[in-house]
């Protein structure tokens, strides 16, 4: 990893972002994007003070959905950070974007006219600002990425697959660097009616700081959130040869089925547990080299309670801290595993873990060490994060601290061969 760009309900940036996670602030409130009054949950993490047209221009802006806005702007910062000559690789850089749903806000915007005002003023741009790969689509135009292009569309686990993806396709020789992440941004009418209805999200509306609170006792549900985060992932010889910033290695990637329901996880924990064992595997690690878990940590009851009991049956009596940042962030749907992972190797490089907040009544089902309410500073060498999606779509990748030069090489050689 050489480069990261964030847009996220703690900051606009990587650097705001991330201070605001140790420092345990929320980036939950009322709902300001529409007149929430009427909703169950009127409370959500929104992305403040994010001004499209003035980072876009006004005639770009019109032409973006919200999520794509969001996931150009992150891949700004991530591709700036990477010092990557694009015009010098552009055949053999790529792009792996994802989102959960899509321009959701074009679609209820664009329905609306069309019952109100009849087909004849239904606007052109519709499809094209609605689709879920127009994020990927809309990367590769900005900045001339013209090698393997796809979009991962697999709910709250698809920007961990886009990171997952990526690797694989630079493993297999399809590009050297490509660009991948997610976005998000369903704050929106529907959006908010759609998961309220299925009692997923927290209505604790009088305290919104207070609503995300993985695994704890208390909690009621997710809060929605909104995200966009980009990783600029390079063939390990590439990045050194041209000199890059390498901010740790991606050693794993697991991804599994539960077929077991469209929403709701397995209870014995059996998807999860084999994608965070894949990911152990593929990293030729044991479980004891991982330092921290980044938990999926929703602050659903079932999810939270089945997680600890996944993470259980990995690590046995020895499971690492492990952390939900979505108590802070809310749920960023198909944006999480890439901020996530953003988030994992900040850790790792500022040998901070980040905390899970709002954890006062501990569940006595989620007994594991949950780094409550306070950051931890601590030394890591290799950490985890997991994303489990409606659906039953599993993913965890594994970061490691970045070695450089002779180091990289030789850790590369020491390395088990891998079949296939």
């Amino acid at each position: 990893m050489t480069g990261m760009g964030v847009v996220s309900p703690l900051g606009l940036d990587v650097e705001q972002t991330w201070q605001a996670l140790v420092a345990g602030r929320s980036g939950v409130g009322r709902i300001t994007a529409f007149d929430a009054e009427r909703w169950p949950s009127k409370i959500a993490a929104e992305v403040k003070g994010f001004d499209a047209t003035a980072l876009l221009g006004p005639k770009r802006a019109r032409r973006f959905d919200r999520f794509v806005q969001l996931a150009l702007v992150a891949t700004k910062e991530a591709l700036e950070a990477s010092k990557l000559d694009v015009a010098s690789v552009a055949e053999r850089a790529g792009v792996v974007y994802a989102s959960g749903i899509g321009g959701l806000k074009t679609w209820e915007d664009g329905m609306q006219r069309l019952s109100s005002r009849g087909p004849e003023w239904f606007k052109p741009y519709v499809v094209p600002m609605t689709i879920p790969n127009m994020g990927a689509g809309a990367i590769a135009n900005e900045w001339g990425l013209l090698g393997y292009n796809c979009c991962t569309v697999t709910a709250c686990s698809a920007s961990a697959h886009a990171i997952g993806t990526a690797f694989d396709a630079i493993r297999i020789g399809r590009a050297d660097v490509i660009v991948c992440g997610g976005s998000e941004a369903v704050i929106t009418p529907l959006g908010v009616a759609g998961f309220a209805a299925m009692k997923a999200l927290s209505t604790r509306n009088d305290e919104p700081e207070r609503a995300s609170r993985p695994f704890d006792a208390e909690r009621d549900g997710f809060v929605l959130g909104e995200a966009a985060a980009t990783l600029v992932l390079e063939e390990r010889e590439f990045a050194l040869r041209r000199g890059a910033p390498v901010l740790a290695e991606l050693v794993g990637y697991g991804a599994t089925a539960d077929a077991y329901h469209i929403t709701q996880p397995h209870p014995s924990g059996d998807g999860a547990v084999r994608a965070m064992q894949a990911a152990i595997a593929d990293a030729g690690l044991q479980p004891s080299d991982i330092g921290y878990v980044n938990a999926h940590g929703t602050s659903t009851p079932p999810n939270d309670r089945i997680e600890t009991l996944a993470l259980k049956r990995v690590f046995g009596d020895r499971v690492p801290p492990t952390s939900s940042t979505k108590s802070m962030t809310g749920h960023t749907l198909g944006a999480a595993g890439a901020l996530e992972s953003v988030f994992s190797i900040l850790a790792l490089q500022q040998s901070v873990i980040p905390p899970t907040i709002n954890l006062e009544h501990p569940d006595p089902e989620c007994d594991l060490d949950y780094v409550a309410n306070e950051a931890r500073p601590v030394e890591l060498n290799c950490v985890m994060t997991n994303s489990f999606g409606f659906g039953g779509h599993n993913a965890s990748l594994i970061f490691r601290r970045a070695l450089a030069g002779p180091d990289a090489r030789r850790a590369r050689a020491a390395r088990p061969a891998k079949a296939g």
